[in-house]
């Protein structure tokens, strides 16, 4: 059975750090991209950074979170994590991993997605 499980969200103050982690089972990890997205209320799902858990390549978006994420992996725990910095309260949100065959530029793209986690929630306290 695949799993994705996420953890590390909560309660940070504005100007704050948290690192999420993705820890995935119950496929090869090697064969997956792995991107993060974040879903506020009201508001719909958008990409903020993915991995190739093979090689490493890395995207991140022009628009959300833009130069205060940082992904990467670790293949031996097969998990991803994406380090958040200078957190505002507009990141308030749940953030969940998700698994995509292969790398490329459908990154952003939540319905190319075959596998989710069920997410964490970051608040950001103003």
């Amino acid at each position: 059975e695949v799993q994705l499980v996420e953890s590390g969200g909560g309660l940070v103050q504005a100007g704050g750090s948290l690192r999420l982690s993705c820890e995935a089972s119950g496929f090869t990890f090697d064969d997956y991209a792995i991107g993060w997205f974040r879903q506020a209320p009201g508001k719909e799902r958008e990409g903020v950074s993915c991995i190739g858990t093979r090689d490493g390549r890395t995207a991140y978006s022009d628009s959300a979170m833009v130069g205060r994420v940082t992904i990467s992996r670790d293949g031996a725990k097969k998990t991803v994590y994406l380090q958040m910095h200078n957190l505002k309260p507009e990141d308030t949100a749940v953030y969940y991993c998700a698994a995509v065959p292969s790398f490329g530029p459908w990154c952003f793209t939540p319905h190319r997605y075959d596998h989710w986690g069920q997410g964490t929630q970051v608040t950001v306290s103003s």
